[in-house]
């Protein structure tokens, strides 16, 4: 079965959208984010630590993180090994991450956009609405970045040069996040 993925706000209102994001979230958002994207270049980096994996699942889910502490440093070690591999599939990084207590697709998916924010986009509900589903499975994320990086490719969002991940996907990302917050309050 294959996904199908309608773009609920209009394509002239995503730039828009991405910069409303950035605007109204706090500065506790701000900061979690940005410390995220160091953590995934650091991570990108070579260094696969649980301190950086932890800035990465704090800005995706706080509650996340009292789970996360529980996996060893050589399971650590091991499982972003497999994801910064260069062979490594979404399904292979996506699979590995879940081998983590307390790692499941959305959380998965945050980590990868961390570290490869040109490659991957987070898996989130308010983005799922926005783009009129809300089904989570590794082949349904592997469409989903597919469906985000058709849309990035037709250029109707431009790279947010000033904030952390400075990618068209990040930007698709907020913009998509911010439609859906307006329209549900």
């Amino acid at each position: 079965m294959v996904a199908y993925f309608q773009l609920q706000p209009e394509e002239a209102e995503l730039q828009e959208l991405a910069d409303q994001y950035w605007q109204k979230a706090d500065e506790k958002q701000h900061e979690l984010e940005t410390a995220a994207f160091e953590a995934g270049q650091a991570i990108r980096n070579g260094d696969f630590t649980l301190t950086n994996l932890e800035a990465i699942v704090r800005w995706k889910s706080e509650r996340t993180v009292q789970f996360l502490i529980g996996n060893s440093s050589e399971k650590i070690r091991r499982v972003l090994g497999v994801v910064t591999a260069p062979g490594s599939t979404t399904e292979q990084a996506v699979n590995a991450l879940q081998e983590l207590h307390g790692v499941d697709i959305p959380v998965a998916s945050a980590i990868l956009a961390a570290i490869y924010p040109e490659r991957y986009t987070v898996l989130d509900f308010r983005a799922l609405e926005a783009l009129g589903h809300a089904r989570h499975d590794v082949r349904f994320y592997e469409e989903y970045v597919a469906f985000c990086k058709r849309l990035v490719d037709s250029d109707i969002v431009k790279p947010q040069s000033d904030l952390p991940a400075p990618t068209p996907l990040r930007t698709l990302d907020r913009a998509l996040w911010q439609w859906t917050k307006s329209h549900t309050g």
